[in-house]
């Protein structure tokens, strides 16, 4: 399978667009469904100690976070006495809801949510980060832009982690078959846009960029997942 990508319908609805939180509340279903809160957090607990040697608090942004409750669950799952991080909430749309706000405040994690571009918020000067997390995100780019975000990110973070649709015909059987499990029109169109457009192999490993400063590492993970870590050398 060629690698497509196709604009999604939920990135052009309002958020108060009733379809639109419909299918905001899809994605946390299946995001549960596919893993990625177990990946997400085993991948965070592997390098907790190493990003902690740098910096406390913990200096965290996630890209495209959308309402901001996945990272939520995951610094549910890592939390611990001790643990304290500051988290930056990027995404285009400012939704994230007071009770996420002080479900992070409860934890001693402080969160900042910014509506932004997220090229035109890493070309923007500001202090590195201990980690860059993104979920479901990076599958809306085509390669060169991909390329050019990367590029931006290795600059700015210690450790990239990012978990994506896996490109394979059973992944996109599987996202034809979501009427199911009740997710709404807006998310049956945008899974199958979405495996068309993911990964497999070492997709992402070849667009980071090529140097002897990073450790990369890039699998399956579950039934329909990818992931990619990249992490830099001491």
């Amino acid at each position: 399978m060629c690698r497509v990508v196709e604009p999604e319908l939920l990135d052009d609805l309002p958020p108060s667009d009733p379809r639109a939180i419909g299918s905001r509340a899809d994605l946390r279903r299946l995001n549960s469904i596919m893993g990625h809160d177990d990946i997400l957090s085993r991948a965070f607990h592997h390098h907790l100690d190493e990003a902690l040697s740098r910096s406390r608090p913990l200096r965290l942004v996630e890209l495209g976070a959308g309402d901001g409750t996945l990272l939520l669950r995951l610094a549910r799952r890592v939390s611990a006495p001790g643990l304290t991080a500051r988290v930056m909430l990027l995404d285009r749309q400012n939704i994230v809801s007071p009770e996420t706000r002080r479900a992070f405040a409860a934890l001693n994690w402080s969160v900042e949510s910014v509506a932004n571009d997220v090229f035109a918020w890493l070309e923007q000067p500001f202090p590195a980060v201990d980690m860059m997390i993104a979920n479901l995100f990076l599958h809306h780019f085509p390669d060169k832009s991909l390329t050019a975000l990367f590029r931006l990110a290795a600059a700015r973070t210690d450790l990239f982690i990012a978990c994506e649709p896996r490109r394979t015909p059973f992944a996109l059987t599987a996202s034809r078959w979501l009427r199911l499990i009740g997710c709404n029109a807006i998310t049956r169109h945008d899974a199958v846009v979405s495996v068309r457009a993911g990964f497999i192999g070492r997709e992402l490993s070849a667009l980071w960029p090529a140097d002897n400063q990073w450790q990369l590492s890039e699998q399956s993970a579950g039934w329909f997942s990818h992931c990619f870590i990249a992490t830099r050398n001491e």
